[in-house]
């Protein structure tokens, strides 16, 4: 983590909020008996045992796990919750400072939540590939949004984000980057919390599909399982066009996975396998779930498109296999699920109805 010029500014209160979200939860009984939620913060509720198996969509059984039931409606609340805390710790947040970070929408809807809660300003750093409703919801939230429309020759859109944050930080020493890209406490938020939550639902996991951005998420649940579930492969998911494991850059148009620079987290002696999927199969898989009720986001069509060309080649009837749903599909209505952004960039012939309403075998 990164901050501006002045020292390290002191004497803020530590978040009580520990980094498995419980201590300020209330769990109370209502009239009838049943328990009801009660919260005082919106990052205190995350929904961890939600999963939606597959099987009459891709033809195998995948349980998804359903990471958007929170009120940033993503996954990215927990990496966001453990960054703020521990930089509250260390001292580095302190009154007056101001959060930026560069984003493509979720982690950025995220810091805007907490930042608004806890009373800090927030800068989000994002390109044009952002979504029109996620940069809304961050303005929404007191969020200030910095859009990058040319990118770096030779890192990308992610190069020209991560100049314009640098050029913050030499301008105005209240500004504090969490940098997500190598802060530790990123990848430390799944192996603390999502990993250990899938093992203890599927104790008979066989393999774990995860999608690749930062790699904060995959890297967690990986050395998590490596470490106490060694037999679980874990099959990392990524976007074609995106250099994360060294394969060639081009364009990509969908925000969430995939990156213009090699991730700092990433270590691929955790990795298993790596599957590359097109950006007009994440569309595909997309509609596809939509047509049966269940709409997600971009990141997850790519997850389970990946999912599904797996399991294709190896699921006998015999694997149990997860998955993560990082968001929902609200977000997307303008792009993924678009038809005229869809047919400009990737033609005609991809929202065949035939194609999206037919069973994977």
């Amino acid at each position: 983590m990164v901050r501006g010029g002045a020292p390290a500014v002191r004497g803020i209160t530590p978040s009580s909020l520990t980094s498995n979200f419980g201590n300020l939860v209330s769990n109370t009984p209502d009239e009838q008996g049943a328990t009801m939620t009660i919260i005082t913060a919106p990052q205190q509720y995350n929904e961890e045992q939600l999963y939606v198996d597959l099987n009459p969509v891709i033809g195998h059984s995948l349980y998804l796990k359903c990471e958007g039931f929170n009120f940033a409606g993503s996954i990215k609340l927990k990496a966001a919750t453990e960054m703020v805390e521990a930089a509250e710790r260390d001292g580095t947040l302190g009154p007056g400072s101001i959060l930026v970070e560069s984003s493509s929408g979720n982690l950025g809807v995220a810091l805007s939540m907490i930042a608004a809660n806890k009373g800090y300003g927030f800068v989000c750093v994002t390109d044009s590939r952002c979504n029109l409703a996620t940069r809304l919801m961050m303005e929404a939230l007191g969020a200030q949004v910095h859009t990058i429309t040319e990118p770096h020759p030779e890192t990308g859109m992610l190069g020209a984000r991560i100049n314009h944050v640098q050029t913050l930080l030499a301008s105005d020493p209240r500004y504090v980057w969490l940098n997500q890209y190598e802060n530790p406490n990123n990848w430390k938020s799944h192996y603390n919390r999502t990993a250990p939550a899938i093992a203890r639902e599927f104790p008979n996991l066989d393999v774990l599909f995860v999608g690749a951005g930062t790699t904060g998420t995959l890297m967690g649940c990986a050395r998590w399982f490596k470490q106490h579930r060694p037999n679980v492969r874990i099959v990392a998911i990524d976007t074609v066009g995106s250099v994360t494991f060294g394969t060639p850059a081009a364009r990509r148009m969908i925000p969430g996975l995939g990156t213009s620079i090699r991730p700092a987290h990433l270590d691929e002696s955790y990795i298993d396998e790596v599957i590359h999927v097109e950006e007009a199969d994440t569309i595909r898989t997309c509609h596809q779930l939509a047509r049966t009720g269940f709409l997600f986001g971009g990141s997850t069509g790519t997850v389970v498109s990946g999912a599904k060309t797996w399991l294709n080649q190896h699921d006998m009837g015999t694997i149990t296999a997860a998955a993560l749903a990082p968001d929902l599909g609200e977000r997307y209505l303008e792009t993924v699920y678009q038809t005229n952004w869809v047919q400009d960039l990737y033609g005609d012939d991809i929202l065949n109805t035939n194609q999206l309403t037919t069973q994977a075998a």
